[in-house]
């Protein structure tokens, strides 16, 4: 694999589009900024990234994007603090993922020093883009795909890994009600689950509009065999806590590695709280609900951070959870967001400046 870069080269772009838009009232992942970062896989090796405005791309109908769904992705931020210096969160773990989420695709990997040069390149020239209000940040895009051509099935023979930014707000407002799903499911053993693979997203869509008509805004995904275990909660990482307890689920190659995942299970240790990665089945869920011991579920992921979930709803019965003065959810997102906006101290090394 190629892991030496010449220098990155930058077209930027004559009039910034910045003056247009309403930092103030951002939707989360709609609004993009003026540049972004292009890098082509082409005979056997990744070429020197590059730098250009934000514009559309060009492909071929027979590139096997279309055809044969080689596409990976994640999700990161940039944040600005009070004194403007920039921070990435775990960066290096988004870049060790993406080429976990490769190999799995047989998508040629992404060297250490293309992703973080060519990040910190896009995002330094961009930095004015970066929000400051209260929950809002500058989300990072890195994605790869398959843009070889031709219908054989077949692995491509040519790649583009790009980076693009926007500009967001916060992902989710209020709690969540959300459906433990008993038919469709995510990802099965020996699958792709654990990648961040766009066909997993594509393939959750469709359960999650039939959850939507009976008036949840996301699913609980279960295992693929009898349904007898939580798993995820829409595309995020779920935690549970029964009595004082958080639990969450172990990674396999249904659930994803989340990065905020990781990063709850350690402040949680960090700060003595009780916790637990084991399965957790639907019944145990349920029954805690009846007695009175569930006391908060949430969702953990890189857009949200934390999203409380309010009710859940299985086989046609709704169970609300309580409002708590001083929940797990709160705290631990304040934690986490605390140290990514350069407010706290950071104990773990998580924080990396540009």
């Amino acid at each position: 694999m190629n892991t030496t870069m010449q220098k990155i080269s930058i077209e930027k772009v004559k009039t910034s589009k910045i003056d247009q838009v309403d930092f103030d009232n951002l939707d989360f992942g709609s609004v993009f900024t003026d540049h972004m970062l292009v890098c082509d896989y082409k005979n056997g090796a990744w070429e020197t990234p590059k730098i250009i405005p934000y514009q559309p791309i060009s492909l071929e109908p027979s590139a096997k994007i279309f055809h044969y769904g080689q596409s990976i992705f994640e999700g990161m931020k940039a944040y600005k603090d009070t004194e403007n210096k920039i921070w990435f969160f775990r960066p290096l773990d988004n870049h060790r993922r993406l080429n976990i989420s490769a190999k799995r695709m047989a998508i040629p990997e992404i060297p250490e020093a293309f992703f973080m040069e060519g990040l910190k390149a896009l995002v330094k020239l961009d930095e004015k883009w970066i929000p400051q209000k209260d929950g809002s940040s500058l989300y990072i895009r890195p994605f790869i795909f398959a843009s070889g051509k031709g219908f054989h099935a077949s692995p491509a023979d040519e790649y583009k890994f790009i980076i693009c930014l926007a500009p967001s707000g916060s992902y989710f407002s209020g709690k969540v009600k959300v459906l433990i799903e008993e038919k469709y499911s995510r990802s099965a053993n020996g699958g792709v689950g654990y990648a961040k693979a766009g066909g997993n997203y594509a393939g959750q869509f469709y359960p999650t509009q039939l959850a939507a008509q009976k008036g949840y805004s996301q699913v609980i995904w279960t295992d693929d065999n009898n349904h007898e275990y939580i798993e995820e909660a829409g595309a995020m990482n779920i935690f549970v806590r029964i009595g004082d307890t958080l639990i969450t689920g172990p990674t396999s190659d249904r659930i994803l590695d989340g990065i905020t995942r990781k990063s709850i299970l350690q402040i949680a240790e960090d700060e003595g709280i009780p916790t637990e990665v084991r399965k957790i089945t639907v019944s145990e869920v349920v029954e805690a609900a009846k007695n009175g011991s569930l006391k908060e579920m949430f969702g953990a992921g890189t857009a949200a951070v934390v999203s409380p979930i309010s009710t859940f709803g299985f086989r046609d019965v709704d169970y609300d959870l309580p409002e708590l003065a001083e929940s797990y959810a709160t705290r631990l997102k304040k934690r986490i967001t605390d140290i990514q906006f350069n407010r706290a101290e950071d104990p773990f090394g998580w924080r990396y400046g540009l």
